[in-house]
């Protein structure tokens, strides 16, 4: 499939470059040497993140769900609401914690979310923070991450064809990706790609920014 080239105001990942990213974030932070207990994921973006590095470093996933972007079609951010109960399988939510999501943005969620967690799990160590991109707009500095956007791009993330997906729509959708047509959502004879050209990183030790 060919995305649009990107440019200062969007950026285009592919399925092939997201997963790239996720194992890229797992290196880095692997190689901080920082040992923790738990992985703790913010659905929904950071899910298919969360559960990749779950299965790399081989821990358990915890899952707590967050959500701002609610307007406009999940474009323009809206009032922080944090769920009251994380979700964990096995123990509970303690010792030295990474704290994953996709993307740190404006820096109100991950500040939210660390003030939660100081506040109702006082088991926990420590926290650090893995983003897949840092946007320099950030007000908190994750710990970890794999490109640092100086221009504050738009992500266009490739599984966001599916927000405007529905039920109803699905048998035209499969049978026009059957014919080999490539689909980008919102963009008409879309050609050509370019990756990112932001450079990874790891900001400094110790718990993520409030």
């Amino acid at each position: 499939m060919s995305l649009p080239k990107n440019d200062d105001q969007n950026l285009w990942v592919s399925w092939n470059e997201y997963h790239r990213l996720v194992e890229q974030l797992a290196l880095t932070v692997h190689e901080s040497k920082w040992k923790f207990d738990k992985i703790l994921c913010l659905a929904r973006g950071g899910l298919r993140v969360g559960d990749q590095l779950s299965r790399i470093f081989d821990l358990p996933l915890a899952i707590l769900a967050t959500s701002s972007y609610r307007e406009a079609a999940g474009t323009e951010r809206g009032e922080l609401d944090i769920a009251q109960y994380i979700t964990i399988t096995r123990g509970e939510l303690q010792g030295n914690v990474l704290l994953v999501d996709d993307l740190v943005d404006s820096g109100v969620t991950l500040a939210r979310v660390q003030q939660h967690l100081r506040e109702r799990y006082p088991a926990i160590t420590a926290v650090r923070s893995a983003v897949l991109w840092y946007k320099d707009c950030s007000a908190v500095r994750p710990d970890y991450f794999v490109q640092y956007l100086a221009t504050n791009p738009w992500i266009h993330q490739p599984f966001e064809e599916w927000d405007t997906l529905r039920p109803h729509n699905l048998a035209a959708w499969l049978k026009r990706g059957s014919s080999g047509a490539a689909h980008v959502p919102g963009v008409s004879g879309a050609s050509g790609s370019s990756a990112a050209s932001d450079s990874s990183g790891v900001s400094g030790n110790g718990a993520a920014e409030a």
